[in-house]
């Protein structure tokens, strides 16, 4: 029988955050092994709950939910989404300027395959969410990693990005906030990425799945607010803001000079039309999850869930001998920084695999975000103060001893 192998183009794509250690978790639990998973961003499994009326929606509109959409939508999602924009002050939307997906992750690989011919290049935060890297490669083109700065609140290097522009240059993507650092960009840098965008011509993709996710009474600005005379493309959903990941629902919106992105505009409406649609059950309840009382605001204020465990993990892990950790502003993340010479690591996943093997903790190395040092690695507050305490005893009581020669 004929042997069918994997697409080459797979060989050069990197996805660790569901790689190797996931996969030993996975065999651990198969074992009947208990894992703590400090990995994954999905509210459900601790205990965050869907807002009461967006459930009810979806139950009282599935039987019209049974056929197809149009394809970038229903009108009232799109509606919706499009005064969403509005209020963030991103200029020159409208209805047909939105696109629904099953989540923001979707998405980003329809606008990448619109985009990308060989050999394109595509600016690319490191450290980024690695599905970023992974579609622009998937596509065809290059991700060029620019740095985010951890000296600097982990804000991106914009001399950096400056000295990775290159005539195949296409685009350039920021996480804001971000992932996997929980840092938010102030207004004066991203006036500052609008004007290397205006300057060399290439488009801006600002990923804002976590825009409502902010604390310490900071404000977050959408990079397209700012550019009015700049192609951008910026994605946004409910699956975090609302707790209802397995909902899938996000999208994106086309905004600033939309007349140099003409051909683009066509490879995404093809591209959305092959899909037919994204689910329409979900669909229907953007206008109330938008809308209606934002439950999530109880959790990111002091006495919240996401705001107090922030701030018990940024303590917990600064108090472990050789662990460094900059305060998030948002999301729920932190990017903490293992000191390599103390405890003689050359290799962030083994490290990874070794704590998940002891302590059965499981967390994601930052090589999995493509950092390229092996120094870091990400933790998901997600959980319970208590079980948070747990889990820094356990790191701490591993690192006491560890050592990679």
């Amino acid at each position: 029988m004929r042997e069918f192998k994997k697409s080459s183009k797979l060989d050069n794509v990197l996805y660790d955050v569901r790689g190797p250690v996931v996969e030993e978790a996975a065999r651990m639990e198969a074992r009947g092994m208990h894992v703590l998973k400090l990995n994954i961003g999905n509210p459900a499994p601790f205990g965050f709950r869907t807002p009461d009326e967006v459930i009810y929606d979806m139950q009282r509109q599935l039987t019209d939910c049974e056929g197809y959409s149009d394809a970038k939508g229903l009108f009232s999602a799109r509606k919706a989404i499009m005064q969403y924009a509005q209020n963030k002050n991103i200029p020159n939307v409208s209805v047909n300027d939105i696109y629904t997906g099953n989540g923001v992750s979707e998405l980003i690989n329809l606008s990448m395959s619109a985009l990308l011919d060989s050999g394109d290049e595509v600016l690319v935060p490191s450290p980024d969410y690695p599905l970023w890297t992974a579609c622009v490669t998937l596509a065809g083109g290059t991700a060029v990693h620019y740095i985010c700065d951890e000296s600097a609140e982990w804000y991106p290097d914009i001399d950096d990005i400056k000295s990775k522009i290159t005539d195949r240059t296409k685009a350039i993507v920021i996480i804001n906030p971000n992932n996997p650092t929980g840092a938010l960009y102030p207004k004066e840098l991203l006036l500052q990425i609008v004007q290397i965008a205006r300057e060399n011509g290439i488009m801006i993709f600002s990923d804002e799945i976590y825009d409502r996710l902010v604390m310490d009474g900071e404000e977050h600005i959408s990079i397209a607010s700012l550019a009015p005379d700049v192609f951008c493309v910026t994605f946004s959903g409910l699956s975090k803001s609302h707790m209802i990941a397995g909902y899938r629902i996000g999208w994106m919106v086309l905004s600033g000079d939309k007349s140099v992105a003409k051909d683009y505009i066509e490879g995404l409406n093809m591209l959305s039309n092959m899909r037919l649609c994204s689910n329409v059950p979900a669909q229907s309840i953007v206008q109330t999850a938008l809308g209606g009382y934002q439950s999530v605001n109880k959790y990111i204020v002091p006495g919240g869930r996401i705001y107090e465990q922030r701030e018990y993990i940024y303590k917990a892990l600064n108090d472990i001998p050789g662990i460094t950790a900059v305060k998030p502003k948002a999301a729920f993340y932190i990017f903490p920084k293992i000191d390599t010479e103390k405890f003689k690591i050359h290799n962030d996943e083994q490290f990874a695999l070794d704590l998940l093997r002891e302590k059965k903790i499981l967390i994601i190395h930052g090589g999995g975000f493509n950092w390229k040092d092996p120094d870091h690695f990400r933790v998901v507050y997600l959980p319970r103060i208590e079980v948070l305490k747990e889990a820094t005893e356990s790191i701490a009581d591993f690192l006491s001893s560890y050592r990679q020669d």
